[in-house]
């Protein structure tokens, strides 16, 4: 139980508000109203765009790194690294309002299925390149993390907790799906 409250607590802090914050912006209802790196990018700049997203991949991958060693083994580790995100996504801090989860992800699965993570990330790069769709990018890397995880012979818990988390991140993108779908979504770059 503790480690998951650890690894709740630990995705639950906010960069993308707080960093936004320091610029007079509100990303809860600035751009997309999304707490997350992206919108930090949209809304107050390249620069802090990137430390938040930074920022997100470390407070996963640190939940994770802790838990392991003081812990114990892939189970454990694998559920706290799943709170971490859910703690992203739904802050305590900030009445539940928070970001998709795709950077603290990557840093959760980095430290539980670095393969996976890097064949997704790099999914993740081909398409936000041949799209310019941030969205589909996360989205695409999201659906190949699972299968990939358990092709490279991650254990259980681990391809259960991306499969889980993927899950909830492809919920937390369904307004961008829908936009998707009817050509409305923002390419990166685009003006708010």
């Amino acid at each position: 139980m503790l480690p998951v409250l650890f690894g709740y607590l630990a995705g639950s802090v906010p960069f993308a508000f707080l960093l936004a914050r320091r610029a007079g912006i509100d990303v809860r209802v600035a751009g997309s109203g999304n707490v997350g790196a992206a919108n930090v990018l949209r809304t107050t700049g390249a620069w802090r765009g990137f430390v938040v997203m930074a920022l997100d991949v470390a407070k996963g991958a640190a939940a994770v790194i802790v838990v392991y060693l003081t812990a114990g083994g892939p189970p454990v580790a694998a559920v706290t690294g799943a709170a971490a995100i859910v703690g992203h996504i739904y802050p305590v801090w900030l009445r539940f309002h928070g970001g998709k989860g795709v950077a603290v992800a990557a840093g959760v699965f980095s430290v539980l299925s670095p393969i996976a993570t890097g064949v997704a990330a790099s999914l993740f790069l081909v398409t936000v390149w041949a799209t310019r769709y941030v969205s589909l990018g996360s989205i695409a890397a999201t659906v190949a993390l699972p299968p990939v995880a358990w092709w490279a012979g991650a254990p259980r818990a681990v391809v259960a907790a991306a499969a889980g988390t993927g899950g909830l991140i492809l919920f937390r993108h369904r307004a961008n799906l829908r936009r998707l779908r009817s050509g409305t979504e923002r390419k990166m770059g685009a003006r708010i």
